[in-house]
């Protein structure tokens, strides 16, 4: 079983304490004896301990950084939400593939926001642009918000602000079972609650430092008991030797633990493996022992946003796994939605 996590070190930015969370922080990590050190800014963490790339990297994973959001301009980018919403950047799980290893690039370690005022008002701003119409925020763009939220709760201080908006909605997706503190959230149905889930194959070999199958399928009941909307997102979707009896076994497992009345409004997102050039270079570095398939001679070139292009499966085993996984899907979840394969 994976443990909460608790940071080894933690920096503040100055600025972080004008904000009550800000100062609650500092003194829960001071009372837990962590050392606490004074840093510039949330993007300007330097001499992270460790004698070399390998050792600062797992240092820096174990690193907390309290800041401040300046720039409050949310990202569009997700097919499951309007707006990205930002409480928290960088994750203290271990995925190779994860595409926060090209995008956190030298700052892997785990940023939080305090200033959650400012950007509840942002979100009201953009929620008054839209309405009547509903709009979505996505929690989890840059972060596993609840692998750190135990610690924080600012998840649960934006459950709760969504709870009470008329024409916003909250989505998040986790790898981490630790969500008790959420159960007694005043969500109003108004927060999607996702797991990522994955055959044991992928979650064994690819998934280290995060909840297992079965952590995140026990997480996922409690969720719905609690009364919150819930879905699964499959991701990566990766083919190796017997992944069709694997991702079976993984929906049969799901099935047999969910209680009924949590199938009647359940959403599933199916995202294949993908990487890029610079992903493959960063993830060779940091996890040279990798058992990760990166052959681009094995894979189809596709044009991303913004013009980066990424590796793909091939437009027949596309076909194939998302045949398997949606007759999976449909035999065992008869009631949900699929949202979208890409």
């Amino acid at each position: 079983m994976v443990k909460p996590f608790v940071p080894q070190l933690v920096y503040v930015e100055p600025r972080a304490l004008d904000y009550p969370l800000g100062r609650e922080l500092v003194n829960k990590f001071e009372k837990m004896d962590i050392e606490i050190r004074e840093t510039t800014s949330h993007n300007q963490v330097r001499n992270l301990p460790g004698e070399s790339d390998f050792q600062r990297y797992r240092m820096a994973k174990s690193t907390l950084v309290i800041g401040i959001r300046k720039t409050l301009k949310f990202d569009t980018s997700k097919p499951s939400a309007e707006y990205a919403i930002p409480f928290a950047t960088g994750c203290m799980g271990h995925c190779h593939y994860c595409y926060l290893q090209t995008t956190m690039g030298s700052k892997p370690y785990i940023r939080s926001y305090v200033n959650l005022e400012d950007i509840f008002e942002s979100a009201e701003n953009y929620m008054k642009e839209r309405a009547p119409e509903i709009t979505r925020f996505e929690a989890s763009c840059t972060s596993d918000i609840v692998g750190v939220d135990h610690l924080t709760h600012t998840l649960k201080h934006a459950i709760e602000y969504f709870g009470e908006s008329e024409y916003g909605k909250l989505r998040f997706v986790t790898k981490f079972s630790h969500v008790d503190h959420l159960l007694d959230a005043k969500h109003n149905r108004r927060t999607r609650f996702r797991f990522s889930i994955n055959d044991d194959y992928v979650i064994k070999y690819f998934e280290p430092g995060t909840s297992r199958l079965n952590e995140r399928i026990e997480a996922a009941v409690k969720i719905a008991n609690a009364g919150y909307p819930l879905g699964f997102i499959v991701a990566p979707i990766y083919l190796h030797e017997g992944w069709e009896e694997g991702y079976e076994e993984m929906f049969e497992k799901l099935a047999s633990e969910l209680p009924e009345h949590a199938k009647k409004d359940l959403t599933f997102e199916f995202i294949q493996h993908r990487f890029t050039k610079p992903a493959k270079r960063v993830i060779q570095k940091n996890y040279p022992m990798t058992k990760l398939e990166l052959d681009e001679n094995k894979r189809k070139w596709k044009w991303g946003r913004y013009g980066i292009g990424k590796y793909v499966y091939t437009n027949d085993e596309q076909k194939t796994m998302k045949e398997a996984l949606a007759h999976s899907m449909n035999e065992h979840f008869p009631e949900a939605k699929l949202e979208y394969f890409t």
